[in-house]
């Protein structure tokens, strides 16, 4: 009897392990898929008067094309001409819309390849100047040789605290960024990589 409630047990807890990564990822493509639908729509509708395709195959096409527009984008500001019509149109136009500097800044540090991006370097820093550690990313390094860090939540690493720390308290862990990640969602499990790092850059005594 016990072999078999073993045997029940393990064989759910099993299949749930195999099929709710699946869900939640088919669910988060959908909602993702959605959404950029939703942003599109006027375009799309569009493209189903013209075409006369079904609504799946003309958002689908959009978002091809937006891509590809980004894409020849990319290239052409690459070029002498494009960089410098870029720079001209950003100096005189863009950098006077409110907002935009701030929202290029977010963009660039999410997608760019700046080494500085806030998610780049893993570090573990004393937020309260004792023994406590917290898992964070530095954001941005001062002259005086202090750190900005953030320190994201768990499991959700987008939300977090901003802390601005004298560099004995900062350290930087030589990690790959997604085991950092890993372990803040999966809420610390799997930090072990992170705390070993840490105590083999420990200067020794």
């Amino acid at each position: 009897m016990l072999k078999l409630k073993h045997f029940l047990k393990t064989s759910l807890l099993g299949g749930v392990v195999v099929i709710l990564p699946v869900a939640i990822l088919v669910s988060v493509t959908v909602w993702i898929f959605d959404l950029i639908a939703s942003w599109i729509q006027p375009i799309t509708n569009i493209v189903i008067k013209d075409t006369q395709t079904n609504e799946f195959i003309a958002e689908s096409f959009v978002i091809i094309l937006i891509l590809a527009a980004c894409f020849f984008v990319g290239v052409l500001v690459r070029t002498r001409l494009g960089g410098f019509f870029y720079r001209q149109v950003e100096t005189r136009i863009l950098r006077l819309a409110p907002g935009y500097s701030m929202i290029k800044e977010t963009v660039l540090q999410l997608f760019g390849s700046r080494k500085d991006s806030p998610f780049s370097s893993v570090a573990l820093a004393q937020i309260f100047c004792n023994s406590t550690l917290a898992t964070c990313f530095i954001t941005d390094t001062h002259e005086d040789g202090s750190y900005t860090v953030f320190v994201p939540t768990g499991p959700n690493p987008t939300s977090g605290l901003i802390y601005h720390l004298e560099g004995k308290y900062v350290h930087p862990v030589p990690i790959p960024v997604q085991d950092a990640m890993r372990s803040i969602i999966s809420c610390g499990a799997g930090s072990e990589k992170l705390i070993k790092q840490y105590c083999t850059e420990l200067p020794r005594t």
